[in-house]
């Protein structure tokens, strides 16, 4: 038989909703407690979860009422401090949304709170996307030698309005290359296998929200952005995010190079290609679909989110650290704060110039 974990689930918006679905598919999953200060963000979870789940206007009552063995946090991103140095006093694991925090001081408050005490898992599902996870796997068996060039394009749709639209500001966000891409920056570390010790960006808002205004206040988000990352072992590492270009046939194109050759990952496409040198050329490489077929909810994230959840509900059960570290979550926002600095300054930003410890 299944075991059962018992999860609660703090914020009920767009994410939240998101965590719900993949929870309810998933084997030996039951959510009891779920809490959130919008009313209407509430009725929606009403809808889908079982009569018996309890209900919280805030996170405090959540902790203090409900018996839960994990906790899921979609919070908005400015909250997430808060609410962490809260869980860690419970010691359950919890597996909390992207970015870890907004800024690098509150992801080492949190990491140094947290300590042995509880067991944080950061979400950065990206790395399950089906066709990612097997472009890592290839890298990890050495087909293209050690990686010196990690390119990452992201061309999509503008941000997605959420409760209040606190996502249309940097102060709300850390920032759309902490918000958004410190999914991409954890890819790179994690390909590349090595962390980073400079970054050079330029990126500006140039077409999207404009037009729109909340308090009499403009959206101040980047939606477009070039960012350059150097590591300790010498590889390199590429974004290209552009968010008003969903007119696109894939959202996510990742190229790994090596000495030896080249894999390829496509998104939605799922697709990958690996090139050997010598073996292979223009035009003629190993080409694979790779099949999501057995995710039962494929979600917003092509199934990743569902992967997650499989892995973190194994790490609850066997008691084991979870894959997606605090000090992934660290680096991953770092290197975002490092590129936001590159560009308000015009020049490039060492890592050490950014961390505090």
């Amino acid at each position: 038989m299944t075991e059962t974990v018992r999860y609660g689930v703090i914020g009920a918006g767009l994410m939240g909703i998101e965590h719900i679905h993949n929870l309810l598919m998933l084997p030996g999953a039951e959510i009891v407690a779920v809490a959130d200060p919008d009313a209407g963000s509430l009725n929606n979870a009403k809808s889908l979860v079982d009569p018996k789940t309890q209900f919280y206007r805030n996170h405090y009552e959540l902790l203090e009422e409900s018996t839960c063995d994990a906790l899921i946090v979609a919070t908005p991103n400015m909250t997430h401090t808060e609410i962490l140095l809260e869980i860690v006093e419970t010691g359950l694991p919890t597996l909390i949304e992207k970015p870890l925090c907004t800024t690098i001081a509150d992801c080492e408050k949190v990491i140094e709170k947290a300590q042995d005490r509880c067991k944080i898992w950061v979400g950065l599902e990206y790395r399950y996307i089906p066709a990612i996870a097997e472009l890592i796997q290839n890298v990890s068996t050495g087909v293209i030698g050690p990686v010196r060039m990690v390119a990452i394009r992201e061309h999509r749709f503008p941000f997605l309005e959420k409760v209040g639209n606190w996502n249309r500001f940097n102060e709300n966000t850390g920032g759309t290359l902490v918000e958004k891409c410190c999914h991409f920056f954890d890819l790179m570390r994690l390909i590349s296998g090595s962390d980073p010790v400079r970054v050079f960006a330029s990126g500006n808002q140039d077409v999207n929200h404009l037009n729109e205004t909340y308090d009499g206040r403009i959206p101040d988000i980047l939606d477009n952005a070039y960012v350059v990352v150097d590591f300790e072992s010498g590889a390199r590492g590429m974004l290209d995010l552009c968010m008003f270009a969903e007119a696109s046939h894939n959202q996510e194109e990742i190229s790994v190079v090596g000495p030896l050759g080249k894999i390829e990952a496509l998104v939605p496409e799922s697709v990958i290609r690996i090139g050997i040198r010598g073996q292979h050329n223009f035009g003629n490489v190993e080409e694979s679909s790779i099949s999501n077929a057995e995710i039962p909810y494929l979600g917003h994230h092509y199934g990743s989110s569902y992967l997650e959840h499989e892995k973190f509900f194994k790490s609850v059960i066997e008691e084991t650290p979870p894959e997606s570290s605090l000090e992934d979550g660290l680096w991953s926002v770092a290197i975002g704060v490092a590129a936001h600095k590159s560009i308000e300054e015009g020049r490039p930003v060492n890592l050490e110039e950014v961390l505090t410890n």
